[in-house]
């Protein structure tokens, strides 16, 4: 409809059948001047009414042709639609109606197409509502009601979910209304807010106190202040009086913030360095007895940079184990010198058989394809004399190149033998890994392949180990640490939680729900 000097006038008319089907999609034109086109909503715009010719009645006698007298018409919101056709219908279904509110108050069709049937409807991106798409929503809205009947529709809560929607709003619109500089401050100095609203908060706007128990270092704004407890045993003994009290109860227990931060995230640092640990190590043989070493570490140095390399004397054969210092190099030794003959054998290369690794070809395809990754390869093989001007030159000839970063050693300041470059698209990075293949500069054999592990990582593992007082800022793991006390420790604190649960489980009424969540690390 759209504002004219009589009033609100038709201007589109859409009809479907009961399968969905759209049999009538009409512009109408209305008897006096539009005053506003509404186009935001209608859709219609001055230049789309100027060649229409049909009128009202003529839409009157089509629509009294395709609609049998016992047919049943459905819509949102009948009356209004009714009313601007000026036509009676003795059958219909308002499915406004049908999902009543309180007072007399109706749910918007956009809302209740979400709600129910998971379908988005009359969005911003488009010009105006489609009618035809309204009408399908309404039909398929009426349907579920006749199908699912009125005690599935209460358990859907609309009420609530829609008190929902209308905090998320607000929320947004506190945030977009709060001035730059103090968005920005705020930012600095704690932890970003959910735009979505706390799940309690909808509870209490539904008039639904919860009771909530925990310790006092949690915040509990808005709720009762008086079941805050500062120790688990407390908090035990306050559930076992109270939840039979309440309809809905949460009870938190806790291990507190100082165990977290000191012994969960060292174990869990711990495990990403013993990981990351044994993905840079591979063993490589076998040689003959009297191999020449210098050979074998100039080879696996053309990989990359290494840690460390040692001869394993235990086998009946020698093997050699190198630890690389980057991902990349360790791999690229794999896929390049597997099955190759190094210093007059012909050897094998692969990792350690550890728990650590068995996903790992599965766990290197999922790095390959990490966005921080996107457009990177890595370049090995470089002489260390070459300068960071040598080789933008060298590379400038490759398409899209935006960024080289060739890695400095953080005790000496030297160079790596290695680099990464940057691609302004991924297919220009396949592009130059086909290029470089086979590449010669200054006398050194090129080899590359694409990028495995971004920056962050390698600067977080410093720093990590930096903190920990290895001030070598070596990358790698030591396997003699060992965590025996922290684990004990947990498994202590775990078993006396795991009694207190067992408890108020085993006080609760029959027939209640009972969540038990383990918020962690991991």
């Amino acid at each position: 409809q759209c504002l004219t000097a009589k009033g609100n006038e038709v201007t589109r008319v859409s009809l479907v059948d009961a399968q969905g089907q759209c049999l009538l999609n009409e512009l109408v034109k209305p008897e006096t001047t539009v005053v506003n086109y509404r186009t935001r909503f209608s859709g219609i715009t001055k230049k789309m009414l100027l060649p229409v010719k049909t009128r009202l009645p003529d839409i009157q006698t089509r629509l009294k042709k395709m609609l049998p007298h016992d047919a049943v018409l459905v819509g949102h919101s009948l009356n209004a639609d009714l009313q601007a056709l000026e036509m009676i219908h003795p059958s219909v279904i308002d499915t406004s109606l049908l999902f009543a509110r309180n007072e007399g108050r109706r749910f918007k069709l956009k809302f209740l197409a979400k709600a129910v049937l998971g379908k988005e409807i009359q969005c911003e991106q488009k010009l105006g509502h489609d009618p035809a798409e309204d009408a399908r929503a309404a039909l398929e809205l009426a349907q579920f009601f006749i199908e699912q009947g009125p005690a599935k529709v209460a358990e859907l809560n609309l009420e609530m979910l829609l008190t929902t929607e209308k905090l998320a709003e607000v929320s947004q619109n506190k945030a977009a209304f709060q001035p730059q500089e103090c968005r920005v401050q705020k930012q600095l100095n704690e932890p970003p807010h959910l735009s979505k609203p706390c799940f309690l908060d909808c509870l209490q706007v539904t008039g639904q106190k919860p009771l909530l128990l925990g310790r006092q270092d949690l915040d509990f704004s808005g709720l009762r202040q008086s079941n805050l407890s500062t120790s688990n045993k407390q908090i035990l003994q306050r559930a076992l009086e109270d939840v039979p009290l309440s309809t809905f109860s949460i009870i938190q227990f806790s291990l507190g913030p100082e165990y977290i931060a000191s012994h969960l995230l060292a174990g869990l640092c711990e495990k990403v360095r013993s990981k990351l640990t044994d993905m840079l190590t591979i063993y490589a043989g076998p040689f003959e007895e009297s191999f020449c070493l210098k050979s074998v570490k100039k080879e696996f140095g053309r990989c990359g940079p290494i840690q460390s390399l040692t001869v394993v004397t235990e086998t009946y054969q020698p093997y050699v184990c190198i630890q690389y210092e980057v991902l990349e190099a360790a791999q690229l030794a794999v896929e390049s010198l597997n099955g190759a003959e190094v210093a007059g054998s012909c050897i094998k290369v692969q990792r350690p058989v550890t728990a650590a690794v068995l996903d790992c070809d599965v766990l290197i395809k999922e790095l390959e394809l990490d966005v921080e990754n996107e457009g990177v390869i890595y370049v090995a093989g470089l002489k260390k004399s070459l300068t960071e001007m040598d080789l933008q030159e060298e590379f400038s000839q490759l398409k899209d190149l935006e960024t080289l970063f060739l890695p400095k050693d953080r005790q000496s300041g030297k160079h790596r033998n290695c680099c990464f470059l940057k691609f302004q698209k991924s297919q220009s990075a396949v592009d130059a890994l086909e290029v470089i293949k086979g590449w010669t500069v200054k006398g050194s054999k090129l080899r590359s392949r694409h990028a495995l592990a971004s920056g962050h990582l390698w600067r977080w593992i410093w720093q990590m180990n930096h903190s920990n007082g290895n001030q070598g800022g070596n990358v790698l793991y030591d396997k003699t640490e060992q965590l025996s006390d922290s684990e004990q420790d947990l498994r202590k604190k775990v078993k006396k939680l795991d009694h207190h649960i067992k408890k108020l489980y085993r006080s609760l009424q029959n027939n209640t729900l009972c969540v038990v969540l383990f918020p962690g690390v991991n």
